[in-house]
């Protein structure tokens, strides 16, 4: 019986007869001493953050404020920045800290994985989407209202990730966090649909989504929203002995007495009301219950009860003094609280993969499993003998698969190219356009089309391919294909040097600075995590981590901008194609022209990294150079496509996947994850310009919006354990 399992027969009331051991009595003295230890920092946290602020009122008289010492409620300026502004900021920030702490504490249990948190499982992408949806479209401004649509979004989040969690066994880290990631990703796209054409919408989200207390002020909006928040917490206290009898499996929680589908249904109910009401009053906050319910399993234990009391009560206090320095650390401005969460977040989630324990708490990596050229299924036929060119002494063995494949994706690719050509241009027909494509027929329509049309869709094949075959890449060489570079912290590497190289010089367009900022990301999370291969499963969720830090600095540098220039630079940092041309394509070709060969080149010993080191060690395959070198390569190209297009999503997820299908198992699809990746980039820039007219969709978005669910097909289709 694990740690865990035994803290749940203890808490489900189970063997009552049974003297506690002295270590039960020993965690038992810990935790109360744990927990006088954190009431005793709340209650100083909560006095400091009476004590700061605007208005230079000192500890002294708020003190005389709240014991209404001669008369001094009476005097209105007191009152205006005690009653009004620090008092309702202050209680705000205590239940929202709680808030999003009991919901990761719930959370945890019932997934039975420390490492799943509202937002990282997409639930607050689900309630932000709401609330923007609310905005932009029907003018919302109200508590209540941002409180509805919240409450709708998160919902449909939490539901999404609780099927993830039950289907198939689910419930493994690996499942929850990637799951998780494609529902808010695609939440997030659709977010960025809305907003990315409306310069009014995103000037109010870009400051809400940062997440701030600052807005809160007098007792109003909490008032409205205390009642929500006080079920939610009622559902959740209400939840902590089921969920005790859940954690030892829903057969032995029947013969408990316990309904395991009644007890998840309602912690998503407390989640949802909980964390709805969290974003509605502060924006979304994300890492916070993850780190409280961390820090409360570290001094509580695995019992449900006394986890979600501290959980509570850690997230209360983290959130209390993150909204203390976020008024003191860039006076007189204030910092977005969720940055300040999420510089304490990240390093956390860190420790928790690189901890010793990991064992404990479930977070073992996994073990390795097929490339990303494997289907996994046992139905799958085997591949056909290759086909052995001859001409003289030479000789070429032809993969017939492969070849057949890669044939039938050039065949897509031109049509591809056809359609994005003639999108948009109704006076000409498609033959008309193909031949133009060639340079042949009218000398207008070939102009309009090789001049205006071809040089962005030059830009796309370039990009997508770099981000097909970079994905192949890194799938292959950590062994898991749920592994991509935007997954390994490489698209907001590339994506925040290529901002600071436009605060620097000026100017946009600096190709060179994206490749720069992906080699230092990936360069922190293979050093933080300790390296690729059979670590593959903690690389991901440091890249995770630094990904998500990362997004938070990003959003600080949009907000700081004018309108104009902010608007402008979130369109390419959604991934855009607009005004790229064949100036903007030739580094990224020139690079392709170099690293493809180089790729197929390696691609026969990285084939062989797909069993283990020993066995690769034993062929002549040195794993430490092979690595090296394809991570180096994987890194080139997707900074190269950062640099060109900008962090265009899931394209290095998918095309590596739909590769290995059409090539088989047998193959690393080097060229075939280049082909598809291209393919994928120019059709979904021909949607985003097509799809609403007048309107036209950075590709990004698109790729967003529609790979979020092909991520989730990947996680619920595979037999076995997932990567």
């Amino acid at each position: 019986m694990t740690l865990s399992q035994v803290g749940a027969v203890e808490a489900a009331g189970a063997e009552p007869s049974a003297p506690a051991p002295p270590t039960a009595d020993r965690s038992r003295r810990t935790a109360w001493i744990t927990l006088g230890g954190i009431l005793a920092a709340l209650l100083a946290l909560t006095a400091l953050s009476l004590s700061v602020g605007a208005g230079e009122v000192g500890p002294g008289r708020v003190l005389d404020y709240l014991l209404d010492t001669d008369g001094a409620r009476a005097d209105s300026r007191l009152a205006l920045v005690v009653g009004d502004l620090r008092l309702p900021r202050t209680l705000t920030a205590l239940l929202v800290g709680a808030a999003l702490g009991v919901a990761g504490a719930q959370l945890q249990a019932v997934t039975r994985n420390p490492l799943a948190e509202t937002g990282l499982l997409g639930v607050n992408a689900g309630a932000s989407l709401g609330v923007v949806l609310g905005i932009a479209v029907l003018g919302v401004q109200t508590s209540y209202g941002y409180l509805a649509f919240a409450f709708g979004g998160a919902v449909l989040a939490s539901g999404l990730v609780l099927a993830i969690a039950g289907s198939r066994g689910g419930g493994s880290p690996m499942r929850l966090v990637l799951g998780g990631s494609a529902v808010g990703a695609t939440f997030g796209g659709l977010t960025g649909v809305l907003i990315v054409n409306s310069p009014e919408a995103y000037d109010r989200y870009r400051v809400w989504v940062l997440g701030s207390l600052a807005g809160v002020e007098g007792w109003t909006t909490l008032g409205q929203l205390a009642p929500v928040l006080g079920v939610g917490f009622v559902v959740a206290l209400l939840t902590t002995r089921p969920l005790s009898a859940l954690a030892l499996g829903d057969d032995l929680a029947r013969g408990l007495g316990h309904r395991p589908g009644a007890t998840r249904a309602a912690v998503a109910l407390a989640v949802t009301l909980l964390t709805a009401s969290a974003v509605a009053l502060a924006g979304p906050i994300s890492f916070l219950g993850l780190l409280a319910g961390f820090l409360a399993r570290a001094a509580a234990g695995p019992r449900v009860g006394r986890l979600t009391l501290l959980a509570g009560l850690v997230g209360a206090a983290v959130l209390t003094g993150a909204d203390v320095l976020a008024r003191v650390v860039a006076r007189p401005f204030e910092a977005p609280v969720s940055v300040i969460v999420a510089l304490v977040g990240a390093p956390t989630l860190i420790a928790i993969v690189r901890s010793r324990k990991n064992a404990a708490l479930g977070l073992t990596d996994t073990a390795p499993t097929e490339s990303s050229g494997r289907s996994g299924h046992p139905e799958e036929k085997p591949p056909r003998p290759d086909v052995v060119i001859r001409r003289g002494a030479l000789s070429v063995l032809l993969p017939r698969r492969s070849a057949l494949a890669a044939l039938g994706l050039a065949a897509a690719l031109l049509a591809a190219v056809v359609v994005s050509a003639h999108a948009g241009q109704s006076e000409l027909d498609l033959g008309s356009t193909f031949r133009a494509v060639f340079g042949y027929g009218d000398r207008l329509d070939v102009l309009l089309v090789q001049k205006f049309r071809l040089g962005r869709i030059v830009a796309g094949l370039a990009a997508g391919a770099a981000l097909g075959l970079a994905g192949c890449l890194t799938q292959t060489l950590a062994r898991n294909r749920l592994a991509t570079p935007e997954l390994l912290g490489v698209n907001d590497g590339a994506t925040a040097a290529v901002l600071i190289s436009v605060t620097a010089t000026g100017a946009f367009g600096a190709w060179w600075a994206g490749p720069i900022g992906a080699l230092v990301a990936v360069a922190v999370v293979t050093a933080v995590s300790g390296g690729l291969g059979a670590r593959g499963y903690r690389v991901l969720v440091v890249g995770l981590a630094m990904s998500a830090l990362a997004s938070a600095i990003i959003q600080v540098a949009m907000a700081r901008r004018s309108l104009s220039s902010a608007s402008s630079l979130y369109v390419w940092t959604s991934g855009s194609l607009n005004g790229r041309d064949y100036e903007v394509a030739t580094p990224v070709l020139i690079g392709l022209a170099v690293l493809v060969p180089v790729a197929l080149v390696v691609a026969r010993r990285l084939a062989v990294l797909r069993f283990d080191d020993n066995v690769a060690s034993s062929l002549g395959v040195d794993p430490g150079r092979v690595r090296l070198a394809c991570l180096l390569l994987a890194v080139a190209l997707a900074g190269l496509a950062v640099g060109i297009c900008g962090p265009v999503g899931f394209v290095a997820l998918a095309a590596p996947v739909v590769a290995g299908r059409l090539a088989g198992p047998s193959r690393v699809p080097v060229l075939g994850s280049a082909l598809v990746g291209a393919v994928l980039i120019v059709l979904a820039d021909t949607l985003g310009r097509v799809l609403i007219s007048g309107v036209e969709i950075p590709v990004g978005i698109v790729t967003t919006v529609l790979g979020g669910p092909f991520l989730l097909w990947v996680l619920l289709g595979r037999k076995g354990n997932p990567a």
